[in-house]
């Protein structure tokens, strides 16, 4: 009998409280991680879902979430890698690729992929989470979602960007960001002055 789907969390929605076992690579000893005690501290709080542990797309992954660790840290963010592999495998497989060698960031067990199910991130057939990137704000709402196949690899940059961008609308609520928008560039403030004028704002 096929799992029965639930009601999926989507962007806009207040994202319910949760915790996650972790894996903590920096001290190397497991933890855990909850949401409530992101948003009390004022955080953002970053999800990075893959499918699996010690497979091949993923560890590219991992890696350039690394790279881009230390600059959405000072972004305010809390940052997760989450699969649906035990805390003690991701403590193994950290350990055994060297392309993670550098990975500070929390490691989640979404062991029974209750977490990607919530998120629609599941996929029912294989049991296991796509490639879902999820960014939720400091007063808990659900701010960004990016799902995908798991042939394709995500280009963290982007996140940081996005991420970027929505700390800057989420402190300057009168503001919205254009396309490919980085910060110190022009931002544009929605009104009836503006409309078939974009260009002009943004000379």
């Amino acid at each position: 009998m096929c799992e029965e789907k639930k009601e999926v969390i989507t962007v806009g929605d207040k994202v319910p409280a949760f915790q996650l076992e972790t894996f903590e690579p920096v001290a190397c000893q497991f933890g855990s991680f909850h949401l409530e005690d992101a948003l009390k501290a004022g955080k953002w709080t970053v999800l990075v879902f893959y499918p699996a542990d010690f497979t091949f797309v993923c560890p590219t992954e991992l890696a350039d979430l690394a790279d881009k660790h230390a600059e959405l840290e000072a972004l305010g963010a809390e940052v997760l890698s989450v699969s649906a592999d035990t805390k003690f495998t991701h403590m193994g497989w950290q350990a055994q690729e060297r392309l993670l060698k550098d990975v500070k960031y929390r490691m989640g067990a979404d062991a029974r992929g209750r977490l990607a199910q919530a998120l629609g991130a599941y996929d029912y057939k294989s049991g296991l989470a796509y490639r879902g990137t999820f960014v939720i704000n400091p007063d808990g709402v659900l701010a960004g979602a990016e799902v995908n196949l798991n042939n394709v690899g995500r280009n963290m940059e982007e996140l940081v960007r996005k991420v970027k961008a929505f700390v800057h609308t989420h402190n300057n609520p009168a503001e919205v960001c254009p396309a490919k928008w980085k910060p110190g560039e022009k931002t544009l403030k929605p009104s009836e002055k503006l409309v078939g004028k974009v260009a002009d704002a943004l000379e």
